[in-house]
């Protein structure tokens, strides 16, 4: 390989994991300022114990060693310290801001994405009709199955005894339409009440544990929790119910909340 593409490939992935670089750099520098502190802070109280030694202490007009005069002797003790917490302090921040940037990025891809989507259902509806936009979707929601098959997974105990998936997370879980309906009512009760909720508050309602992401994102009163279902047939031939939303959770959704 050519030096001068290496060189590209380097600087790509140096710049793809910029944030986890700088973070790191950030840890050292933290630790490394604490090291340096405590040993200018060693060297510093010998050179004042040295100090010392000039001035007569039974001499009442001698002062002693002064602050000026400490701040002299020792000053140039700390700078290594300074200056490599003012370093970490940058690359702290420099970290922040790119990931910041990053998710921006990412939301309003998100936002166009989603519009985009919505404008496409919008004219296979007009162009189709609500049934044959519906039948496609249920045919999307069964190869989700199919890709997914029950016997590779595992299933959720809850309270009912109809299987349920939700295609978000592509988890099984026992539930039924009541209990489905229920949970989707009461969380947006509570949205409307507290003006937003997460994803983990639905997901506590049907009986499914939350993850990684589940409190990260959610929604806010400018759309209520809309689900769909779809009839469908797990690989063991079994009635599935799969749900998922017609308005996708989102980040920073009590944002305007705060």
């Amino acid at each position: 390989m050519k030096l001068g593409i290496l060189a590209k490939h380097a600087g790509k992935l140096a710049n793809d994991n910029s944030p986890a670089i700088l973070t790191a750099i950030g840890v050292t520098g933290t630790i490394m300022t604490a090291y340096l502190t405590g040993k200018a802070s060693f060297k510093a109280a010998e050179v004042l114990s040295q100090a010392k030694y000039s001035h007569d202490p039974f001499d009442e007009d001698d002062p002693g060693v002064t602050t000026q005069e400490k701040v002299e002797l020792t000053w140039k003790l700390f700078v290594p310290a300074v200056g490599t917490g003012v370093m970490t302090v940058v690359c702290i921040l420099a970290a922040n801001h790119i990931s910041t940037r990053r998710s921006a990025a990412l939301a309003s891809a998100y936002t166009i994405s989603e519009k985009a989507f919505a404008e496409y259902k919008e004219k296979v509806i007009k162009n189709f009709g609500e049934k044959k936009e519906e039948a496609v979707r249920d045919e999307i929601a069964q190869d989700k199955i199919d890709r997914n098959p029950l016997s590779n997974r595992e299933v959720v105990i809850t309270t009912g005894d109809v299987l349920c998936c939700d295609l978000y997370t592509m988890r099984y879980f026992m539930s039924d339409m009541e209990s489905l309906r229920r949970a989707v009512n009461d969380t947006n009760e509570a949205l409307i009440h507290d003006g937003y909720v997460s994803l983990t508050e639905f997901y506590e309602k049907i009986g499914l544990p939350k993850t990684t992401e589940s409190d990260e994102i959610g929604w806010n009163s400018d759309d209520l929790i809309d689900v769909r279902y779809s009839a469908t047939l797990s690989d063991d031939n079994r009635p599935c119910i799969a749900l998922d939303f017609n308005v996708l959770p989102v980040r920073r959704f009590y944002k305007s909340y705060l």
